[in-house]
């Protein structure tokens, strides 16, 4: 992954441009000085990298997947991130002020304050749910009674290892947020840890304190309120309860800011904290934590409301919009609710049908992974694999998103098709309910109620998911082309799979790279001026052109290497470039793939779409296998019969293994003729 790092940090501008560093389940994600110098073509082609997107306000996230904690610490590690000097607070303070910032940052920043707040949180809520999954299944299995009035003791204390992580989440998200808007965390963290000791609590006994009134309301729950002089305090257990922080620590950011301004910096670690404790707690205690309770059941009863009188409406919207609001970020407002009513009601009824989208996803790409198995798509392979994993047993869908499903746009309506199925079950069996956040996953499946509701709904939406994709297909005509052109340049590099999912007249070129190999010949003799040769001649006579003109998008782009192209002179014939050995010949006479003495891969692909002509126009010379030297005949063409049948005679040649070398220059657009030298290749520096 080493190669990976350096990549990604060139990518990005270097530790210069990069004024925040952080990442989250499966992204890394910067705030930098300036994000336009990020080419985000180059970064999706970075080896490890699902994807790249860019954000308003310089702010950048790569997506990685589950390695990302492994590639977030080896660029911190990179000599020249640890030579850098990092951002000081003034710096990162002038750099927000001097950006442009729009409705869509402040949006941007807002959705960034929760996510940041619950990310680090992940795994840990991934481990209570598999304790609270272990315990649902020995229940099941009838082996204890989790709900008796008298349990075992080892219950109880297993009991208390996943409540730990729910009834004081509130304080963890205190601690996340206050992190994230640079005050003290502990500050924030003890101000909700005082409405979750047993002092606050006990305030709620009436038989201790005579200002203290206890209530029935109409849902049968009791309600206290005390009175602190005359203001009246209303006593609620804060456990698990997460909008009370998300408010709280914005307030308390002022005020400790505020107070950092004012009060003496030799006396700021005792009186700050001090300060804000006077006036952050109570007004926590009296309006924050009642608002928040207030705000957080009444969204959840409107929610209650729609789920109770149309089911059916209720659990296939959940899923369908899911979709829509994970890759922005705008979901966790929706697992926030599913937090309140777990602590305000002990069950949530949201995320049984958001199990239907997150199997609809996991489904579409076990779709990709089977077509990329039978078309040998090594590439594809492992991203859809890793990916489905992922998902599978950790309910994490970042990797199927941003690695496959936002690549290929034709995936989201096949997957929502999974999506209303599964939400459709669901809503017919009444819905599906759990008593606990968790992730939903293949393990976790046992504490949703009634569970053969949950799972067949899971169930029907990643099949027909699953079923979708695969009857019709992933891929745009566009993109099975683009994919394509990358197989044909990954064989050049001796690489990649077959291109099986090529077009009916790239039925022998695939026929060919399937063959099985033959027995290892021995290696090429070449001369020593040969082997330490870095330079490319043109290939044929004609117009140079650079590669960005080309128009093909994966040649343009640079994703299968950088190098040149020509516009052919009138009769002019296909050359090797360089002393090699061919790697890639295929019968069609469009493409060959050589390798240099020097070790140099190069792809020469003659036209574009030139494989629709099946051979026509073109004559091979050479075969697979064959030792060339520079100059030989590669093939002759006809360019005419290119040029009726409509398509453009340009023929790039670009180098498909960069990175084993430094820098590639190609030479500069105009006349070549085909002693002229068009790619310089510089030695890579040890």
């Amino acid at each position: 992954m080493s190669n990976t790092a350096q990549e990604i940090l060139d990518a990005v501008g270097g530790p210069d441009n990069i004024i925040h560093f952080t990442h989250c389940a499966t992204r890394l994600r910067f705030e930098l000085r300036d994000a336009s110098v990020v080419d985000k073509d180059t970064v999706e082609n970075i080896d490890g990298v699902l994807g790249a997107v860019p954000q308003s306000g310089d702010r950048y996230q790569i997506v990685i997947g589950g390695a990302v904690q492994s590639v977030f610490n080896e660029i911190n590690n990179l000599p020249s991130m640890k030579s850098g000097t990092a951002a000081s607070n003034d710096d990162v303070k002038a750099a927000a002020r001097a950006k442009a910032r729009g409705k869509n940052a402040l949006v941007d920043a807002f959705f960034e304050y929760l996510s940041d707040s619950f990310r680090p949180l992940l795994p840990v809520l991934l481990g209570a749910s598999l304790i609270l999954a272990f315990l649902a299944v020995l229940d099941a299995l009838h082996i204890v009674d989790t709900r008796a009035e008298t349990i075992p003791a080892w219950l109880g204390y297993v009991n208390s290892m996943w409540r730990a992580v729910f009834y004081f989440l509130p304080a963890m998200v205190a601690y996340n947020a206050s992190k994230k808007l640079d005050i003290d965390p502990w500050v924030g963290t003890a101000v909700i840890l005082s409405l979750l000791t047993p002092n606050f609590t006990g305030l709620s006994n009436a038989a201790s304190f005579a200002e203290t009134t206890c209530t029935t309301n109409a849902l049968g729950t009791e309600q206290c309120v005390t009175h602190i002089g005359s203001l009246p305090l209303q006593l609620s257990d804060y456990g698990g309860q997460v909008f009370v922080p998300l408010l709280m620590v914005p307030l308390l950011a002022l005020i400790y800011k505020g107070l950092k301004k004012i009060v003496p910096s030799n006396v700021q670690m005792v009186f700050v904290p001090f300060i804000s404790f006077i006036i952050i707690m109570p007004l926590t205690a009296f309006l924050i934590g009642p608002l928040s309770i207030w705000i957080g059941n009444g969204l959840g009863s409107g929610l209650a409301w729609l789920n109770g009188h149309a089911p059916i409406v209720f659990a296939i919207i959940i899923p369908i919009i899911y979709p829509f609001l994970v890759p922005l970020g705008l979901h966790w407002p929706l697992n926030a609710l599913q937090l309140a009513n777990i602590a305000s009601t002990g069950s949530d009824f949201i995320q049984g049908p958001m199990g239907a989208w997150n199997f609809a996803c996991f489904g579409a790409t076990a779709g990709v992974l089977f077509l990329s198995i039978r078309d040998r798509d090594t590439d594809m392979r492992q991203t859809a694999s890793g990916a489905l994993a992922a998902g599978l047993f950790g309910g994490i869908s970042e990797p199927s998103l941003y690695g496959i499903h936002l690549r290929f746009k034709r995936i989201y309506p096949l997957m929502l098709t999974g999506c209303v199925i599964g939400g459709l079950v669901i809503g017919i069996g009444d819905g599906a309910t759990t008593n606990t956040f968790v992730f939903t996953s293949l393990l976790t499946i046992p504490v949703f109620t009634p569970m053969a509701v949950y799972g067949l709904g899971i169930l029907a939406a990643f099949t027909t998911a699953f079923l979708m994709v695969v009857f019709f297909d992933y891929r745009t005509k566009e993109q099975k082309a683009v994919a394509r052109e990358k197989k044909e340049a990954m064989k050049a590099g001796v690489s990649a799979a077959p291109a099986a999912a090529a077009a009916p007249a790239d039925e022998d070129a695939a026929a060919e790279a399937t063959a099985p190999a033959t027995e290892a010949a021995p290696a090429p003799s070449f001369s020593d001026e040969a082997k330490a040769d870095l330079t490319l001649t043109s290939p044929m006579a004609g117009e140079l052109v650079a590669l960005s003109d080309v128009n093909d998008e994966a040649f343009a782009s640079g994703a299968l290497g950088p190098g040149i192209a020509i516009s052919p002179a009138a009769h002019a014939v296909v050359i090797a470039p360089c002393d090699g050995k061919v790697t890639v010949a295929y019968p069609t006479g469009h493409a060959y793939g050589l390798k240099s003495a020097s070790g140099v891969q190069i792809l020469i692909h003659i036209g574009m779409d030139t494989v629709k002509l099946d051979g026509k126009g073109f004559t091979p010379r050479v075969s697979k296998g064959d030792i060339v030297k520079r100059g030989d005949v590669l093939a002759e063409v006809d360019w005419d019969v290119i040029r009726e049948a409509g398509y453009d005679t340009i023929t790039p040649m670009v180098v498909t293994n960069k990175k084993k070398f430094g820098e590639i220059t190609p030479a500069a657009p105009g006349p070549v003729g085909i002693s002229d030298t068009v790619v310089t290749v510089a030695p890579k520096e040890a």
